[in-house]
This record gives structure tokens, C-alpha cells and sequence, in this order.
């Protein structure tokens, strides 16, 4: 393909206006709580003021141009600065700034959005997805997909399925019930969680779980196995639903091997159950699909979406609701006591509009599918021959590496030094966003990315990775 036709906004990259740093970081320490952070550490330390973006990039206070390699969140997939997006929550601001789903009523943007969605999830086998439930969130998706499920069973008569089944070191959001259904040890040692009936599984990391020489093949095989032992451990007559990430995002970039989800998908039929496909990171072009579950080749019952949906400009989230549950719900359910005042909010869902149809005009999801999703995976390939990387693979437009003492002996380093923080430490330092989870550095960037931009993007991470390495050599913590 010829790169020169690909369709981004130019990166800008003149300084962004000097603000008072220490006054802005004086007030967030005095009153804003942030999500998952020492405040005791931010307090010392001071945030990092993030003052504007445009393309790839954001801005700091102090006028610093940073690669934003994670998209936000996972979220920003067409990119800062879209003059159309912004547009779309202007004239719908003008417009219906709000209204409720309750009382029988409804907005236009709504149904627009929903009929839309409806459009780009493909049917796989006999499940179809022709009904959205909105929310707010990925987590508020999550809440909304126990509820549904577990009213599905009672309105079948099997009030006695309840137990969902999810991963260790998954993420499903943050709310009582996302938390629990997520595997992070960390978060359930807060708040008594998880709540009853959810449970896990171990995750499908070849790196951390395969035995001696067993192949990804084998080992997908063996780690969707353990969704079978569990489901005949609780009993089949118990278990109502498992849920899974297509690709284990906050977790690490987790992708499992190709034999996992088709073997999954037996299991669950074979017994029963529903599928939960969680793609609130997975969807909307960022493994190269609409939605992940194609790419993957199984057929969910319930698809959780959010983030990517609006590119991140406004919060939105919701549940793809497949025939086989959307029929018993409308035909058997009566009302549905469930929802939010949010569900369908019209400015949210004219700017998803906005932003599918955008995403559509520039063809991002087979850009990242055959052009530049490729060549960044090749880009990754090569981070292998660096001394600290022991493994580095992508899908999509995500992609995940392990730090590494020994590439000989596969050693590990001690997780007290915290070589991942060090790592994005520096990358802070040279302008780059990646996220450390351990010792895994992971990105997710914007879908609009060049493979120009993803050369400066690999130069920026070896550069980190270097300096990295030359601290930890010089401290005689390298093998």
C-alpha cells in the first residue's frame, strides 16, 4: 500500500503556552481523588499536567510535546484534535443537550447510533446483534451484563444459574460488580470483593503459564480446558455466563494463542452458557475489526463496548445485545428494571455517530488490519534482539513487552525494583506514554498512526529501553 494516500490530522509540533505548573498541581493535590493512585505519592511527586493534544501528541504545562503511545486510555483511536467530533456535541448541544430513556421516550441520536451499531456488528453463525443497551461506561456495561444475564435464566426457569466465570488478571471495569468480575487481586483485596457467586480462571499467558517447549497451540488448548474444569467444578446447572477480554488489556496485552477462543466457544456450548465478550479496549478498529470477536472467530452472546466507540472525546459505553438473549428479554421480560439516567445520553451518542462514520471515511479499521497494524508488529518483532526484551508481540494496535534479567535462563528481575516504572520513567523523560503493568511495557496508540509515526514511535522506545538498561547495568542489576 502507498502510505502517502493514508488520511491523519498533521501532528502539531510547535510548544503549547507555559502554564503555572505548581499552582495547577497545588489545587489537584488539595481536592481531586484520582482512580488507582497513592495520593500520599502524587502529593510528593506532583502531576503531570496535561494541557492539550492534537494528532499523536498531547502537551504538558510546561510546553512538552509527548508521542502519546496509549491513546489516552485505550480510547483515542481517531485521534486529537477532530474538528468534526467537536462539532457533533456542539450542534447536539444546541439541539437536546439531554433527555431521559425512561417513560417510553427516546432521542434521535440514540436510535441513530444504535441502528448504526447494529450495522457493524457482524453476524458469526447464528448470533446477531440487533439491540444496544446504553450506558455510561465499560464498567457500567459490565453491571449491566450480570443483570441481564442472570435475568435471562430466571425467565428460562433456571434461577439457580448464576455463577459467572471470568480470568485472573482480567479488568471489567471498577464497580462493585465490573471489580469482581475482573481477576486483579489488588482490587479485591478492597471492598470485600469479588461479590458471591463470580469466579476465575488462570489467564491464557503463554509467557507465564506454558510448560517446557509446549507450543502456543497446545497451551491455547490446555488454558481454555480450564474453563471446563470449573464450570464441572461449580456444576454446569450453576454456571450462567463466562466473560473474557478478546485481549487481556490493563492486564499486560495478553493475546492469546489461536487455538484459545475456538475451543472456548465448544466449551460453552457444550454446557450451555452465555459468552461475554468484553471489547471495551478490543473494538472499533483496534485489533483491525469493528469488533474483535470476528477476528477471533467466536460468536458471544453479550459484547461490552465503550472507549473507542466516541474515541474517548465523551463518555459513553453500552452492551451489544445478541438475539439469543435480546429475544427472551423483550419477549418473556416485561420491564426491565435496570438502567441509568445516561443510558442514550444524545449528545454522547451524536458524537459515536460522528466518530464511526469518520472512522469509516478513513477505513481505519483495515488500515490497522493490512497496512499499518502489520508493519508495527514487524517494528515489535525487532525489539526481541534488545538485551532487556525476553518476548514482544502485538495484535492490532496493541502491543506488549517483557522486560528480562537473564534471556538465557528466562530470569525475571525483582519485583521490589520495579524496572517497568523505571522504564516509563525515562519514557516520560523523552516524550513518550507507555504503560508499565510489572515488568510488561505496553501501547495501544491511535489508529490514525503513519508508518512514519510509528517509526518515531519504535526510535522513542528503544531509546527508553536503552536508558533503562544502562541503569540497571550500572546499578548491577543486569545478569
Amino acid at each position: 500500500m502507498n502510505t502517502s494516500t493514508l488520511i491523519a490530522p498533521p501532528a502539531v509540533v510547535r510548544r503549547a503556552e507555559a502554564q503555572d505548573t505548581h499552582a495547577i498541581q497545588a489545587l489537584d493535590s488539595a481536592h481531586f481523588i484520582h482512580p488507582f493512585t497513592d495520593h500520599g505519592d502524587l502529593a510528593t511527586r506532583g502531576s503531570r499536567v496535561i494541557t492539550r493534544a492534537d494528532g499523536i501528541y498531547v502537551w504538558d504545562s510546561e510546553g512538552h510535546q509527548i508521542l502519546d503511545a496509549m491513546s489516552g486510555l485505550w480510547c483515542v483511536n481517531a485521534g486529537y484534535g477532530r474538528k468534526e467530533l467537536a462539532d457533533a456535541a456542539y450542534q447536539q448541544l444546541m439541539t437536546l443537550p439531554f433527555y431521559n430513556s425512561f417513560f417510553q421516550t427516546t432521542n434521535v441520536p440514540a436510535v441513530q447510533l444504535a441502528a448504526k451499531l447494529a450495522s457493524l456488528a457482524p453476524q458469526v453463525g447464528d448470533r446477531s446483534f440487533k439491540h444496544v443497551f446504553f450506558s455510561s461506561s465499560g464498567s457500567e456495561s459490565n453491571d449491566t451484563n450480570v443483570r441481564m444475564v442472570r435475568r435471562y435464566w430466571d425467565l428460562l426457569g433456571q434461577p439457580e444459574r448464576k455463577v459467572i466465570i471470568s480470568r485472573h488478571n482480567a479488568y471489567h471495569g471498577s464497580t462493585m460488580a465490573g471489580a469482581s468480575l475482573g481477576g486483579m487481586s489488588g482490587m479485591h483485596a478492597q471492598g470485600d470483593l469479588p461479590i458471591p457467586n463470580i469466579t476465575h480462571i488462570e489467564q491464557p499467558h503463554h509467557w507465564d503459564n506454558a510448560l517446557p517447549g509446549e507450543s502456543r497451540a497446545d497451551f491455547g488448548l490446555r488454558a481454555a480446558g480450564w474453563l471446563e474444569e470449573k464450570i464441572l467444578a461449580i456444576g454446569p446447572e450453576k454456571v450462567a455466563a463466562f466473560i473474557g477480554e478478546p485481549v487481556q488489556g490493563a492486564g499486560g496485552v495478553i493475546i492469546p494463542p489461536e487455538t484459545y477462543w475456538p475451543e472456548i466457544q465448544r466449551i460453552v456450548d457444550k454446557y450451555g452458557i452465555l459468552l461475554i465478550s468484553d471489547e471495551v479496549i478490543c473494538a472499533f478498529g483496534r485489533l483491525g475489526h469493528w469488533f474483535a470477536y470476528e477476528k477471533f472467530g467466536y460468536k458471544p452472546d453479550l459484547v461490552t463496548f465503550a472507549k473507542g466507540v466516541t474515541s474517548g472525546y465523551i463518555p459513553l459505553g453500552g452492551v451489544m445485545v445478541g438475539n439469543r438473549v435480546a429475544d427472551v428479554l423483550i419477549e418473556q421480560g416485561g420491564e426491565f428494571n435496570h438502567g441509568y439516567t445516561y443510558s442514550g445520553h444524545p449528545v454522547a451518542c451524536a458524537v459515536a455517530l460522528a466518530n464511526l462514520n469518520l472512522m469509516e471515511k478513513e477505513d481505519l479499521p483495515r488500515r490497522v488490519r493490512e497496512d499499518t497494524g502489520p508493519y508495527l508488529a514487524q517494528q515489535f518483532e525487532a525489539l526481541k534482539a534488545h538485551p532487556l526484551v525476553g518476548d514482544a508481540e502485538t495484535c492490532g494496535f496493541v502491543g506488549g513487552l517483557v522486560l528480562i534479567k537473564n534471556k538465557a535462563t528466562r530470569a525475571m528481575f525483582d519485583p521490589d525494583l520495579g524496572v517497568g516504572m523505571r522504564c516509563r520513567a525515562h519514557c516520560f523523560k523523552n516524550g513518550l506514554i507507555m504503560r508499565a503493568v510489572g515488568d510488561r511495557m505496553i501501547i495501544s496508540p491511535p489508529l490514525i498512526m503513519t508508518r512514519e509515526q510509528i517509526d518515531d514511535m519504535m526510535a522513542l522506545i528503544r531509546l527508553c529501553l536503552d536508558a533503562t538498561w544502562a541503569d540497571l547495568q550500572e546499578a548491577g542489576h543486569c545478569a
